[in-house]
């Protein structure tokens, strides 16, 4: 289908406003802009408890925010990973999402401020990605939730992520995740999809800013090759955790989205794959603007309510 006319709006005045891309940004200047126009458009979502504090992780402390909703009872909970190509966003360009997340979801949230490369390379953020999922099952008294409910989940970059998180807890016997939502999710060190190539330019995220993205965050081009970098290259996904897959249409991710959700199916992996036509990339963190946004977040509660009761269905 076309572009959705509300995203063309934006796109159209974000062209007006002659802003840099990424790729030619230093890191620090490429957070600096992303960080504001992420400012949110309507006042924050009111969620019960937030707390910020601190987590061990395999290289000094991690930061996280805690989000949690009124409850006498443990609630489940979702680790959640913040998207930016590994380079940029940090706690507060998702502090709105993460809220309705909490609230929508009636589950813990707890955000995750991983380690951000280039100063940091992978597996940097990878490690601390797995580390506080792992410390959030091992101390969920802490938290006050429940262990066997703990999903993990996050956008783009997050979304990778969270899939490299549910991989290293098969692939090093725990801790258990009950499921995983991967928004739009980075997936493979490839730049040859049709979605790549039809959707270089002009929809938000470009292919210059994902080579950008993926030069500071890889020590070298090898590492593209290792599964937790590229989790599509897995030698298998069998075992994963049940799985929410969201591609948008123009997006040059979508390609490498729509293939993972396929091979986690046909690994048996219970799996919900939602293709938003219209949409570009980093559209549910426009939720303040795009409608579409706010149906996202919308069904990512609502497959984390599910999963938490009992099994999911697939669809």
């Amino acid at each position: 289908m076309p572009l959705d006319p509300i995203v063309k709006a934006l796109l159209d005045q974000a062209a007006a406003l002659n802003m840099p891309p990424f790729s030619e940004l230093t890191p620090d200047q490429a957070r600096a802009m992303f960080k504001e126009t992420r400012t949110p458009v309507q006042a924050l979502e009111p969620v019960d408890r937030i707390e910020d504090r601190a987590i061990p992780g395999p290289a000094g402390e991690i930061p996280v925010r805690v989000y949690a909703p009124k409850s006498s009872a443990p609630l489940p909970a979702l680790v959640y990973y913040h998207g930016g190509g590994w380079v940029i966003g940090d706690l507060d360009t998702h502090d709105g999402l993460c809220r309705k997340l909490s609230n929508r979801a009636r589950c813990v949230v707890v955000s995750v401020d991983y380690r951000l490369a280039p100063e940091h390379k992978f597996p940097a953020a990878a490690e601390d990605g797995y580390a506080a999922a792992a410390y959030v099952h091992d101390h969920a008294a802490e938290f006050a939730i429940d262990p066997a409910r703990i999903a993990v989940g996050g956008d783009s970059a997050g979304g990778n992520i969270a899939a490299v998180t549910a991989l290293m807890a098969r692939d090093r016997g725990g801790p258990r995740i009950a499921y995983q939502l991967l928004i739009y999710p980075v997936t493979d060190y490839s730049f040859e999809t049709a979605s790549y190539r039809d959707n270089a330019e002009g929809y938000f995220l470009t292919t210059d800013s994902m080579r950008w993205f993926w030069a500071h965050y890889l020590p070298g081009q090898a590492e593209g090759a290792n599964p937790y970098a590229s989790p599509l290259r897995a030698p298998s996904l069998k075992g994963l955790p049940p799985a929410l897959v969201i591609t948008a249409e123009f997006d040059p991710l979508r390609d490498e989205g729509d293939a993972y959700a396929a091979r986690l199916r046909e690994a048996g992996v219970v799996l919900k794959h939602s293709q938003y036509p219209g949409m570009v990339h980093g559209f549910v963190g426009m939720h303040d603007l795009i409608l579409q946004g706010r149906a996202a977040i919308d069904e990512c509660a609502a497959v984390l309510r599910e999963a938490f009761a009992g099994e999911p269905a697939p669809a």
